[in-house]
């Protein structure tokens, strides 16, 4: 597609579809994570493209010397070790997975500074921070980032109608169109504790010059305050084209065929502080983040498994957060500084919520 190259895809299951995009974008590499569908795969692939399959095939393709630019879109922590693996080697990477900043954005934070690996967020938030901060001091000249959130299906829901709420209920999302884990985060709100965590790791500004705005109309996707007090915004409609491409194509600036947004068609934005009543998912992450180490990954995969388990109708809604915060606050923190420590807070948080589950 234009000036991109397309040299190796990736999927866990979903063969059809893999093998169909292998053929449009021509890449020479295509990989299943589900070893058990790779047979499949391979005869589905036309000749003369590799398949690859199993645990360490996102690895293999994040690391092909050919590759300079790695999309993570992984929903989840699965992505850990690729993620970790293409910023080692000096990629761009580019990052819509926030799970993966979350659980071990110490180790790969780290790792970028000791490769020079660029890391870029798609994101649409963490994007409109990053359109707003560049050519600043980061965070020299920055006074506190917002980041904004649409409030969810259940902004103007009570306590006790949330309470109630079904799983077609949570699936509503009023703005964008999104898979199920994602979109129940959003109803949560969870979903904008773990961009405050990504924020933290992305811009390395401190966790309390980090709020959460709800703006309904999501027209402002982030804000910026400046140390002299100027507020820069990034606007725009909601389309993920536009973050997907500024990741890839930075510092360049392409003319893309987009719908435009007319300040003049904006009518009117609000904005209002979170309900921490209704919304305790924002606090729970704040408090993860501050304790630090192994919290963060154990609060990330505590709250995979919890919307897994709500999603499967096995919990109520507001039992989500209760279990994450629960599971959360029993673990015993250790030091991050190893993908196997990250790994391990991972796998004991899953356990501890299929045991809170029951």
């Amino acid at each position: 597609a234009g000036r991109a190259r397309i040299v190796a895809i990736a999927a866990r299951q979903n063969v059809g579809l893999l093998a169909a995009q292998a053929r449009e974008t021509g890449a020479a590499h295509v990989a299943v994570t589900d070893v058990a569908h790779l047979p499949a795969l391979k005869s589905e692939l036309p000749s003369g493209v590799h398949a690859h399959g199993g645990s360490d095939a996102l690895t293999t393709l994040a690391t092909l010397p050919e590759v300079d630019t790695v999309v993570v879109a992984v929903a989840g922590a699965a992505a850990l070790a690729a993620t970790l693996a293409a910023v080692r080697a000096g990629k761009r990477v580019c990052i819509a997975t926030k799970e993966v900043l979350v659980a071990a954005g110490e180790l790969v934070m780290m790792a970028a500074r000791e490769s020079g690996a660029e890391v870029l967020p798609i994101d649409s938030e963490h994007s409109a921070l990053f359109q707003c901060v560049r050519g600043y001091r980061v965070p020299g000249d920055i006074a506190h980032l917002y980041i904004t959130a649409s409030g969810g299906p259940f902004r103007t829901w009570s306590k006790t109608q949330i309470a109630a709420a079904t799983i077609e209920d949570a699936l509503k999302h009023p703005t964008w169109r999104m898979g199920g884990k994602i979109t129940i985060d959003s109803a949560t709100l969870m979903n904008k504790g773990l961009e405050v965590i990504e924020a933290c790791h992305l811009f390395g500004v401190p966790i309390e010059n980090i709020s959460v705005v709800v703006h309904p109309q999501s027209v402002v996707h982030s804000l910026v305050e400046m140390t002299d007090g100027a507020l820069l915004a990034q606007l725009g409609l909601p389309d993920m084209r536009l973050p997907i491409q500024i990741a890839l194509t930075h510092p360049d600036k392409t003319d893309i065929d987009l719908p435009r947004l007319k300040p003049a068609q904006m009518g009117t934005l609000t904005f209002e502080e979170p309900d921490t009543d209704r919304f305790p998912a924002i606090g729970v992450a704040r408090s993860a983040f501050a304790r630090g180490g192994t919290t963060p990954a154990t609060l990330n995969a505590a709250n995979e498994a919890a919307v897994a388990a709500f999603l499967g109708g096995k919990i109520r809604f507001p039992q989500i957060v209760e279990i994450v915060a629960q599971v959360t606050n029993a673990h015993e923190t250790r030091p991050a500084n190893t993908l196997e420590a990250v790994l391990a807070a991972d796998a004991s948080a899953r356990n501890n919520v299929a045991d809170a589950v029951g």
